[in-house]
């Protein structure tokens, strides 16, 4: 059975874990050579071996303008170009108003304003004409959160990018596509609590969703792989929530 990717190269950041990590298998499943970015050697390795043998994996921070110059160095000489950029690294941490700092601030906005910026830009001279670009969002950008707005704010920015840069690339034919998880299980959404709260985070962010659960990170993959294939050739610049119909209501 001929699988939808085959012979593409994408490249996945934050691909260690979660939502990054399910994307990179999916992807690499339908055929796709499939670059991860981490952080963290350990999690690298670990999410290299669990991805398979068309997983290359690249120790890097997104945020650090460096770093990012040389994972695009290595894809240049190990492959040549790119066919799929899934621009998913980053992050958030839960911040009442009253006690936002500069820090907090600053470290948000680098990754997932800042480092999603200068990830597509770098990746420009790499992505074929044709490309698919895809962004990650967040049901927090359309709706109010409390304790979140900085990171709710930073998604907004990305839902925006998208579309913008549709009209920067149309020369180029490249798509830009946004992906919009709501509440989905991952170790990112358990980590946003002490571990005796998390049970109750859980049940309370699943009570939020018409479908009555959370999502696991798996859905959300099928759908990175459909924006990422010609499946998807007449959409771009869409917002796709896979949120269970939360940001419906």
């Amino acid at each position: 059975m001929s699988k939808k990717l085959e012979g593409k190269i994408a490249l996945v950041t934050g691909g260690t874990t979660g939502i990054g990590l399910a994307s990179a298998q999916e992807l690499a499943a339908q055929g796709a050579t499939v670059f991860v970015t981490g952080r963290r050697q350990e999690q690298l390795d670990a999410a290299v071996k669990t991805i398979g043998p068309q997983a290359i994996g690249i120790r890097s921070d997104i945020s650090n303008l460096a770093d990012l110059d040389r994972v695009y160095a290595q894809i240049k000489q190990q492959v040549g170009h790119l066919d799929i950029l899934f621009a998913n690294a980053g992050g958030g941490d839960m911040m009442p108003l009253a006690a936002v700092t500069e820090e907090h601030v600053d470290r948000i906005l680098s990754s997932n304003v800042k480092g999603t910026l200068f990830t597509v830009q770098k990746a420009l001279p790499l992505l074929k004409d044709g490309s698919s670009i895809i962004l990650t969002g967040s049901t927090t950008s359309v709706k109010g959160t409390e304790n979140f707005s900085v990171y709710s704010a930073s998604k907004a920015a990305v839902r925006n990018f998208a579309r913008s840069w549709l009209l920067d690339l149309k020369p180029r034919g490249i798509r830009v596509n946004v992906i919009s998880p709501g509440p989905i299980h991952t170790p990112g959404v358990e980590g946003l609590v002490p571990t005796e709260h998390q049970a109750g985070l859980l049940a309370h962010l699943a009570s939020l969703v018409p479908v009555g659960r959370m999502g696991q990170p798996s859905e959300v993959a099928k759908a990175v792989s459909f924006l990422a294939s010609s499946d998807s050739s007449f959409i771009n610049g869409i917002e796709l929530f896979v949120d269970g119909g939360m940001a419906q209501v």
